[in-house]
């Protein structure tokens, strides 16, 4: 369920109408600082707030550039740029070590764990499948934007399509994983 909160704005900027996009990219915005306020009050350390920081920064960028041209060319490309950025984010999450779902991982799990080697494999693997999911999202978004398909319904199951299958894996990744554990 964290990833759920964490991709919140995402979802926010998703569901919105189209054709009020700097409204939507403002709503993207207003629920990522309200994550990042909420979740650093709770305690919440910066590595379990990564997509939420990088999810800020974009909506922060995309909103100035929505209001300041409505009509910018940059809304066709919105959702491939949405996609991109969260595999930029995730990508570099890995190049540092730091996997995004490292973060999310030590919400709900015991604090001894998180410095083990399987532990942080196992969100390496994950962060890694997310990241391709998030690329491929981007590219197939980009290619229908090109062909004027960018706001369809089509484009819509390719953005769903690109948050359940990685979060189909997530969720059955772990559960073979701790019943492998469990099970020496």
């Amino acid at each position: 369920m964290s990833y759920v909160r964490s991709f919140l704005p995402w979802i926010v900027f998703a569901v919105l109408p189209s054709v009020q996009w700097q409204w939507a990219a403002l709503a993207g915005l207003v629920v990522a600082v309200a994550l990042v306020a909420q979740q650093r009050k709770g305690g919440a350390g910066f590595d379990a707030l990564i997509i939420e920081l990088g999810s800020a920064a974009y909506f922060a960028a995309l909103a100035a550039v929505a209001f300041a041209d409505h009509d910018s060319a940059v809304h066709d490309y919105s959702a491939a740029l949405s996609s991109g950025t969260l595999a930029l984010i995730a990508g570099v999450s890995l190049l540092i070590g730091k996997p995004f779902t490292l973060g999310i991982a030590k919400r709900t799990t015991p604090r001894e764990v998180w410095g083990l080697k399987p532990f942080v494999r196992v969100n390496t693997v994950i962060t890694a499948v997310w990241t391709a999911a998030f690329v491929a999202t981007a590219a197939v978004l980009a290619v229908m934007a090109h062909a004027g398909q960018g706001h369809s319904t089509a484009a819509t199951v390719v953005q769903v399509a690109g948050f359940a299958l990685p979060t189909v894996f997530t969720t059955r990744y772990v559960a073979a994983v701790q019943a492998k554990a469990g099970a020496r």
